[in-house]
């Protein structure tokens, strides 16, 4: 695989993870672009969920007898490589939610949310990287990134966007090339959440990746970890005692999801389109929730 073609396609690996971004997940890679490597890429998704963790016991319905609640997401990306090992990412997506039986949220009094959530903004630089003789790779890098509220959402509502926390985000990553293109790729991270009126808990932040690549598609296995360090659980004493449903960005929100990939070029290896599935294994005040993504990329260079 040539290192241009190489480039072209990996600079649409990034766009895999832009769906999962209200799941706190940072959206790097362990591939860099070259300098002045641009991507734009859009994507939407489809989540929905019935079923929810009450602390860690899941529920057998949803929240507030709400039924299915279902998100539509559209998101738009866009990379650059300021110099061959460092690049800057932005991310911002537009969410709008509902639930299936048309229940007034008992906080926002309505039955469906949209509007912008989250802008997302990070540096990722690689600070080592050898080739061994048997063309293998391994490269060494980290990421910083804050991502804060640009829509004026509600956050304490079932249907809410987001928590309006203002969040800054560091993780190192490391990955691990064959000669035969099956790579993997390990992240971990820490999550500082800011909000005026709540106390948002902090998280650790843990990805784990296997994937292939080669000239006509890149594809991946990714678990994503978030692991809170402090809050409470719903439909607790303590819960209760600190607003209940009103306190709800204070609750300790705990989750691992599993998500597939696939990205393959159309036209001269500058447009491609991706496709990918997540699904939630387990977690604590957390929806176990599946999803569905299609996306667009633009590739130059």
């Amino acid at each position: 695989m040539s290192h241009k073609s190489k480039i072209a396609l990996f600079g649409a690996v990034f766009l895999l993870t832009i769906p999962f971004l209200s799941s706190a997940q940072t959206p790097v890679s362990g591939f860099y672009p070259k300098k002045n490597d641009l991507t734009i890429a859009s994507s939407y998704t489809y989540k929905s969920y019935d079923r929810f963790y009450r602390g860690t016991t899941l529920t057998d319905a949803g929240p507030a007898n709400m039924g299915t609640i279902s998100s539509s997401i559209a998101s738009v990306y866009g990379e650059y490589g300021i110099i061959d090992w460092l690049s800057t990412t932005v991310t911002i997506p537009y969410i709008s939610t509902s639930n299936s039986e048309g229940v007034l949220d008992p906080i926002q009094g309505v039955d469906q949310v949209d509007g912008i959530q989250d802008l997302s903004l990070f540096l990722k630089a690689q600070a080592f990287k050898k080739t061994f003789e048997n063309s293998s790779q391994l490269s060494i890098g980290g990421a910083t990134g804050v991502t804060f509220p640009v829509g004026d959402y509600n956050e304490s509502g079932i249907l809410s966007l987001g928590n309006q926390a203002t969040a800054i985000d560091g993780c190192g990553i490391i990955q691990y090339s064959t000669a035969i293109n099956i790579f993997t790729e390990a992240q971990i991270g820490y999550s500082i959440r800011d909000n005026s009126d709540f106390e948002i808990p902090n998280a650790m932040l843990y990805s784990l990746k296997l994937g292939y690549y080669n000239d006509w598609i890149y594809a991946h296995a990714k678990l994503g970890i978030q692991d809170s360090t402090s809050g409470y659980d719903i439909a607790t004493p303590e819960f209760d005692a600190n607003g209940g449903p009103l306190g709800l960005p204070q609750t300790e929100v705990d989750y691992t999801n599993l998500y597939f990939d696939v990205y393959t070029p159309v036209y001269k290896k500058v447009v491609g389109v991706s496709a990918g599935y997540g699904i939630n294994l387990n977690g604590r005040n957390y929806n176990q929730e599946s999803s569905f993504t299609v996306g667009l990329v633009y590739k130059a260079n």
